[in-house]
């Protein structure tokens, strides 16, 4: 495909009117806009951020402006039988730095002041609050109609502060006001949808506005936000061709990697999974995979949390139970990141145990599973949070070239960058370690990484030689000791059909040292 074969794709651009008018592609959502405008009631949406909650946003308001034309060859054109324009007021807080005080006061003044531009303002309503309940019954008042209420992003000065426990309970309270007076806004509103990542509880309007419906659960919406693998196959077609000629695969092998890069999502324990929306148009836009959501925005907050909670990131090996009750809020006295994971898109539903009423949670996909734990490896290392000297690459090379003696030096090197205050931690943070960097080899070579017993610590499984690991920590086992392990449990037999050699590394790992003590080497 050449550039002049290329269609118009709306990477980046978060406005349903400006996607329409320039005639970029749109998968489809309006039937929800319909579904979901049925009824008068207020809505909440959470989703994990760049999943299109803005577009979303912006879809309804078009639709409330009566904006018929927009949707011509829509679904929504052929639903909809009477057009009525409403006053729609639309918040936006995805802009802003949220750094202070002054700053969180600026954007609420800012949105509110947008509207004011249209309706007037009246100089005696003086808080935010005040502006904002005066709004809404000054424009009922004149044009005879109920009033639209359209907010995008509600929690970002809360989730941007949340290393900030002052500044974010300052925001807290005064939002909690605002939002506050929609419950007895009741009878002006035709329409509310707040859009966010997560509920923070002590937020009043999850507490007092009591008819909010949250449908971030709820499998008939499961799909209004995200790419599922139909809209995928019938709105991208000559893109996922074009990405195969350029990566030199078939069309089979690019519809595979990619699902194994972006898909994987779901939002209810019964629906489709879908695609990252951001990481899909970026990849057809530039036709070269990478991991462009995580690249847009380093979860800092999330680390420091894993980290201040000593949370066993070797659960993400496997299946995470969370209980139903905690999936969807926020509360900042919460220790257990596992929430907050999944309500950020870091963690996402694999299944629902019903008996238990518990989620089953898990890493979405090869993005998130890859990026997410590079992050976290400078966290087990050093102390600065700097990565130094780790390229899986380097790994992989030297266990292609039975450089095992090279290999084991290249991770006693990694641990001599761990600060001499982590000594004292537990066995489970040089698991830990050992963890992130096998299961980071393997996004490029096949590795298995032990989740439950019975298995090796780790196994690398190259085109003619598997090996296995397997660690212990001085005063609990020797290097020796590793070995016959290997031997008495049986780690190779599953690796034993065929033609591959294996080998055996048995290590020991010294916390007084930091470091990998001795390891021995046993080539069958």
């Amino acid at each position: 495909m050449n550039w002049k074969e290329r269609r118009e794709l709306p990477v980046g651009i978060q406005d349903f009117e400006k996607l329409r008018t320039e005639n970029c592609v749109y998968v489809d959502k309006t039937e929800y806009i319909y579904r979901l405008t049925r009824i008068g009631k207020p809505y909440f949406l959470g989703r994990p951020r760049r999943f299109g909650k803005s577009l979303l946003i912006s879809t309804l308001k078009a639709y409330f402006l009566g904006k018929k034309e927009l949707f011509e060859g829509l679904a929504l054109a052929e639903l909809e039988k009477d057009w009525v324009e409403y006053p729609v007021f639309h918040f936006d807080f995805t802009l802003g730095k949220y750094d202070s005080m002054l700053s969180f006061e600026s954007a609420l003044d800012t949105n509110l002041r947008r509207i004011e531009e249209q309706w007037g303002r009246n100089v005696l309503e003086t808080t935010a609050e005040a502006r904002f309940s005066g709004l809404i019954r000054r424009v009922y008042t004149q044009t005879g109609k109920r009033v639209v209420v359209l907010i995008d992003e509600y929690d970002k000065p809360l989730i941007s502060t949340m290393e900030d426990a002052t500044l974010n309970k300052a925001i807290r309270e005064n939002l909690k006001g605002f939002y506050g007076l929609l419950k007895g806004s009741d009878q002006y509103l035709r329409f509310v949808m707040l859009t966010g990542v997560t509920k923070f509880s002590k937020v009043s309007v999850f507490s007092d506005l009591n008819q909010l419906v949250d449908i971030s659960l709820m499998e008939e919406y499961a799909g209004i936000c995200g790419i599922s693998e139909s809209e995928l196959v019938n709105n991208f077609e000559p893109e996922i061709q074009a990405l195969a000629e350029k990566r030199n695969m078939t069309r089979e092998t690019a519809l595979a990697e990619l699902q194994k890069r972006y898909n994987g999502y779901h939002f209810s324990e019964n629906s489709e999974g879908v695609y990252n929306p951001f990481s899909l148009l970026n990849t057809f836009f530039s036709l070269t995979l990478r991991y462009y959501w995580f690249e847009s925005g380093t979860p800092t907050f999330l680390i420091n949390l894993i980290k201040q909670v000593d949370f066993d990131i070797r659960k993400f090996a496997g299946d995470i139970r969370i209980n139903a009750r905690s999936i969807a809020d926020y509360r900042t006295d919460n220790t257990d990141p596992v929430p907050i994971l999944y309500q950020t898109g870091y963690l996402t539903i694999k299944g629902y145990d019903q008996q238990l009423d518990e989620y089953i949670l898990g890493l979405p996909n090869e993005e998130v599973k890859y990026a997410f734990l590079a992050e976290l490896l400078p966290v087990y290392i050093n102390k600065q949070g700097k990565q130094r000297d780790f390229s899986a690459g380097e790994f992989i090379r030297e266990l292609r070239s039975g450089e095992v003696d090279a290999f084991m030096e290249r991770i006693r090197a990694l641990f001599g960058y761990m600060p001499y205050e982590l000594n004292d931690k537990s066995e489970r943070h040089y698991q830990s370690v050992f963890f992130l960097i096998f299961t980071m080899m393997g996004q490029f070579i096949q590795t298995e990484v032990r989740s439950a017993r019975g298995r090796a610590d780790a196994v690398v499984i190259l085109p003619d030689t598997v090996y296995v690991f397997e660690f212990k920590i001085t005063g609990n086992g020797t290097a020796e000791e590793a070995l016959q392990q290997i031997d008495d449990k049986g780690y190779l037999i599953p690796y034993s059909v065929g033609q591959r050699k294996t080998v055996k590394i048995g290590a020991e790992f010294d916390p007084a040292e930091r470091t990998l003590k001795r390891w021995l080497i046993k080539f069958d």
